[in-house]
């Protein structure tokens, strides 16, 4: 059964850090690239940061460049987003997303982050 769960949001002040992360199980996960997006309130779902299989190429929406990284363990499964400098633009539930090649793609549950004085 395939399985991504993300973990680590929560509410931060702008300015704050937050680091999530996405557990994987029930497939190969180096075979496969991850991405994180993320989905505000009345908004289209958008693609923030994804790494490929082994970690060596990673690629951020402009929006979230310099702030925010993206990095994997292969031996634990397990995607990392680290969020620096959140802004209040930032919230929305952050979804973690596995794709092999052009094959399916899977989806986890989300995590939301708010961001909020």
């Amino acid at each position: 059964q395939v399985q991504l769960v993300e973990s680590g949001g929560g509410r931060v002040q702008p300015g704050g850090s937050l680091r999530l992360s996405c557990a994987a199980s029930g497939f190969t996960f180096i075979w496969y690239t991850v991405s994180w997006y993320r989905q505000a309130p009345g908004k289209e779902r958008e693609l923030v940061a994804d790494i490929t299989n082994t970690g060596g190429n990673t690629n951020y929406a402009d929006s979230v460049k310099g702030r925010f990284t993206i990095s994997r363990d292969n031996a634990k499964n397990t995607v990392y987003l680290q969020m620096n400098s959140l802004k209040l633009e930032d919230t929305a539930v952050y979804y973690c997303s596995a794709q092999k090649g052009a094959g399916a793609r899977y989806w986890g549950q989300g995590t939301q982050v708010t961001v909020s004085s």
